[in-house]
């Protein structure tokens, strides 16, 4: 973990916070991996349900650092960069831009505190990553297309209106809102969630852009792996690999 995401244990609730608000918790490649690092410990540890919140009263995160954008923003995304069948809360406040939109869209569960506001102004700015195509499988199509075609804010009171949050809460009080849901996944049969979240997963269909990134993921594994450093060095040295599996 480092200092710009952090992870807690409440019980068998994991909290992981973004932890740059004087950044308005912009999303670089930092805090992309901390969140990777933060969802492989949860999937692993013992806890049965986390929150993903944020620093500071303005942004829950204004999506991706302009100035220093991470290399792979999906590493971070839950369901997507991590898989994991354990459901996980949103607590938001504040702005909630672009890619930090789609890091709440892939969360089980929503908490929006009454400042929120949503936008995802890609189609504005001239560039997109493709995964906030799965909004439509989350919410009305009409609305899914305003949101993401028109680049115009979502109030939290819309965004309950139409199904993107579970519950709207005076600011200050998103985060124990989200520990109250927390509260009653931790008595609940993990067994039973976990089976739930996973038919879920498998119904839902994925966008272009998340089977991309599944894809890229094992990729990814593969290139870096023991073996893919032993084959290129073979390969210099002229040699037979010694490969293991790792």
């Amino acid at each position: 973990m480092n200092e710009v995401v952090t992870y807690e244990e409440r019980g068998l609730t994991a909290v992981v916070s973004i932890n740059r608000p004087d950044k308005m918790n912009a999303l670089d490649e930092a805090v992309i991996q901390g969140l990777r690092a933060a969802w492989r410990r949860y999937d692993a540890s013992d806890a049965r349900c986390a929150i993903l919140r944020a620093e500071g009263e303005k942004a829950f995160s204004v999506g991706a650092d302009i100035r220093e954008p991470p290399a792979e923003m999906w590493q971070g995304v839950p369901g997507v960069g991590v898989l994991t069948d354990k459901p996980i809360i949103a607590a938001v406040q504040g702005y909630c831009i672009g890619g930090a939109y789609i890091l709440v869209q892939m969360c089980d569960l929503v908490v929006a505190a009454d400042n929120t506001v949503f936008r995802y102004p890609e189609a504005q700015v001239g560039f997109t990553g493709g995964l906030i195509a799965g909004c439509a499988a989350r919410i009305p199509h009409k609305v899914a297309m305003e949101f993401m075609l028109l680049g115009k804010d979502l109030t939290a009171q819309r965004a309950y209106d139409v199904g993107m949050v579970n519950e709207v809460v005076p600011l200050g009080q998103q985060d124990e809102a989200a520990l109250a849901m927390a509260a009653i996944l931790e008595r609940s049969a993990p067994l039973v969630v976990q089976t739930i979240k996973g038919f879920v997963t498998e119904t839902i269909n994925r966008g272009p852009a998340e089977k991309a990134a599944l894809a890229r993921d094992r990729l990814l594994q593969v290139k870096d792996s023991a073996d893919g450093a032993e084959g290129r060095l073979a390969f210099r040295e002229k040699r037979q690999p010694d490969f293991r599996g790792q």
